[in-house]
């Protein structure tokens, strides 16, 4: 059972909500356009607000879901490991030729059910990152090395390496964002010239 619930939470994890959106509605692959990341920030930057909307609820509800198969199935294991798997889906689908998002939207899920404390430091660094650097690459890093911190302080959350990992992991998903930054051609959250992005639905009606 354990092995078939981990295969499970990568398989929902796995599940590409933007891509389907994206081709769906706007016929377009999202891995294409903007930032080339198919997640709900680069949604709203090239499909607008109400799919970015729909790309984050379903990206949370998969990390959830995923977290929450141990605690239906009365599993003794930590739920975040199956949380994690589905992260690992998200940003590596088989669904999707390995090419996925970068993690922050799934991870908020899984955290949700299976550790509500560090869910809310690790999002109210996100939010604050972002808010000080005005870049969500720093922010969505920030997330990790939040869980990292927050597992050396807490006496319960013994994750440390898993979370080392993990920022790891961030860290190489957001390269070309490091690069860009470097090279002083990443974009703010702020800088109008996004809006350029935008691509219209199929159906103007949408």
């Amino acid at each position: 059972m354990f092995w078939l619930l981990l295969l499970s939470s990568y398989l929902i994890g796995s599940v590409p909500t933007a891509l389907i959106v994206g081709k769906l509605l706007f016929g377009v692959d999202i891995r294409e356009h903007g930032s080339k990341n198919p997640g709900a920030t680069n949604t709203l930057r090239v499909l607008g607000k109400k799919s970015a909307v729909f790309v984050l609820i379903i990206d949370l509800v998969k990390g959830a879901l995923a977290a929450y198969l141990p605690i239906y199935f009365h599993l003794d294991v930590e739920p975040l490991y199956f949380g994690l798997i589905a992260v690992v889906g998200h940003c590596f689908p088989i669904f999707a030729g390995f090419r996925g998002g970068k993690a922050i939207a799934t991870t908020a899920g899984a955290l949700l059910v299976a550790n509500l404390p560090l869910f809310i430091v690790s999002y109210l660094t996100f939010f604050l990152v972002i808010f000080l650097t005005k870049y969500v690459f720093w922010g969505s890093i920030s997330v990790g090395l939040s869980m990292l911190a927050f597992a050396f302080i807490s006496p319960k959350l013994e994750l440390e390496l898993i979370f080392l990992f993990f920022s790891l992991l961030l860290i190489y998903l957001h390269r070309s964002n490091i690069r860009n930054f470097i090279l002083g051609i990443e974009p703010k959250i702020n800088d109008k010239t996004l809006i350029n992005d935008r691509i219209p639905p199929k159906n103007s009606g949408i």
